[in-house]
């Protein structure tokens, strides 16, 4: 039988005897114990543990601090996500103050409370294994290139959607989506559903905008025999077809005033009568909806109800134009093209250099859906194997303004550089600072200093 996984805890600290009080003080862990900055380093590479306390005064400088901040740059160095706790003795809270600014958790003084220090260590594991989760759905995007089953993605702000859908998933809020049109709106209600507790009901879609206001009300309610001319037969609306499941209401906004209170009680009582009926009918779906409308802007026009708009708000996601993806653009472009040839143009194998920087440099007004509109014409019109900026019948971007200074400049082109290299080598670290013609440490200190995430 494998014994139970106890997380590892590093214990650098030269005092045998408070060793050995550490040592047995924790149980829940696996304790690796370290008298020296060598010895640390040693066990950071082999064992990688989660948490390290650190105390500052190590030999060969037991009554300074040298050694320990040695020993505290190196492991953040090895393992920046480490949470390193040091020891300060009496007096030391100078010390205690530059630990943390460089990079530790936290600190504890000594003489030790083990209690106190139990406590903190505890928190540390328990924020690292936050981290780590938030690293391992980072991962999993960054490597599938997919968000909430289906949508390519690998930027950072399209992460931070996914996460906000998957902690709701399982509730039973509504939930309104907002952004431009073509910003994959429905894809994101769609992974919505399909995580949550609701995915094997069903998904029902409704267009607000594309069905004629004197049909639409038929179309969420449905309508009994004989309610109207044409009305041959009994037809549930898309409300009940949405028993179960999700009902996703796209451009909310363009709801007429008179559906929007029948919308409103139904939201309310979770009961609807279709057009002609007299029973009134249960329902149990759950609202997304969606909209590229200023719906607040509405509000104070009047043209939008100010109560329908709290039961549909309850959370409320705002989708990033392409434009504010960075990197999309390109891993976008790429996925589309290899779609794209599969099915219409097998000789085309890539982008031409100038493609891939027109694809960059375009703003994408109309955003993911223009983008696979270009892809799909230019695989079509291409004539050799590298789609050109000609078959994507993108303008040459030129005349740039001025920036601020040079060192804006070289900023903003380090940036989009970098942006471009990972999205070309698809997140790979090496290869990127190979294109780029730097070492992967230069490439990790540039990240490091933009903020830039792989």
């Amino acid at each position: 039988m494998n014994a139970p996984f106890k997380p590892k805890l590093l214990i650098v600290e030269d005092d045998e005897g408070l060793q050995a009080q550490l040592r047995w003080a924790y149980d829940d862990y696996e304790v690796l114990i370290a008298s020296d900055r060598n010895a640390a380093i040693d066990l950071m590479r082999s064992a990688e543990p989660a948490v390290v306390t650190l105390d500052l005064g190590l030999p060969p400088d037991p009554d300074g601090v040298t050694e320990g901040f040695a020993t505290l740059d190196t492991i953040l160095s090895l393992k920046p996500q480490t949470k390193v706790i040091v020891a300060t003795g009496h007096g030391a809270h100078e010390s205690a103050l530059r630990a943390v600014a460089s990079g530790a958790y936290d600190y504890y003084r000594k003489p030790v409370d083990i209690d106190q220090l139990g406590l903190i260590v505890r928190r540390a594991f328990q924020l690292h294994e936050l981290e780590l989760e938030n690293r391992r759905l980072e991962e999993k995007i960054g490597d599938g290139r997919t968000i909430l089953g289906t949508m390519v993605t690998a930027a950072p702000e399209m992460m931070k959607v996914a996460r906000t859908i998957e902690r709701v998933a399982n509730t039973d809020v509504s939930v309104m989506l907002l952004g431009a049109s073509g910003t994959g709106k429905e894809l994101i209600a769609r992974g919505l559903h399909q995580a949550s507790n609701r995915r094997s009901g069903a998904f029902v879609a409704i267009n607000c905008a594309a069905i004629p206001e004197n049909l639409l009300e038929a179309e969420l309610f449905g309508y009994e025999k004989g309610a109207f001319t044409g009305a041959i037969k009994t037809t549930e609306g898309k409300i009940e077809l949405a028993a179960g499941g999700t009902l996703f209401l796209d451009e909310i906004g363009d709801v007429p005033l008179p559906l929007q209170v029948k919308l409103l009680r139904f939201i309310q009582e979770r009961v609807i009568e279709r057009i002609g009926g007299r029973k009134p009918i249960p329902v149990d779906t759950r609202i997304v909806c969606a909209t590229h409308q200023n719906l607040e802007e509405m509000i104070q026009a009047g043209t939008f109800r100010e109560d329908l708009f709290y039961r549909l708000a309850e959370v409320v996601v705002k989708i990033p134009a392409l434009a504010e993806r960075h990197g999309d653009a390109t891993l976008l472009a790429k996925h589309f093209l290899a779609r794209f040839a599969r099915e219409m143009n097998p000789g085309v194998k890539g982008f031409s250099p100038g493609a891939l920087a027109a694809i960059n440099s375009w703003v994408w007004p109309g955003n993911v859906r223009e983008l696979e509109n270009r892809i799909k014409r230019a695989v079509i019109m291409a004539e050799g194997k590298l789609v050109t900026t000609e078959d994507l019948d993108l303008p040459d971007r030129g005349g740039d303004s001025l920036p601020v200074n040079l060192k804006s400049a070289r900023e903003a082109a380090d940036r989009r550089a970098i942006r471009r290299a990972l999205a070309e080598t698809e997140n790979n670290i090496s290869g990127a600072a190979k294109l780029l013609g730097i070492s992967r440490p230069t490439l990790y200190d540039l990240m490091k200093q933009y903020q830039l995430q792989p």
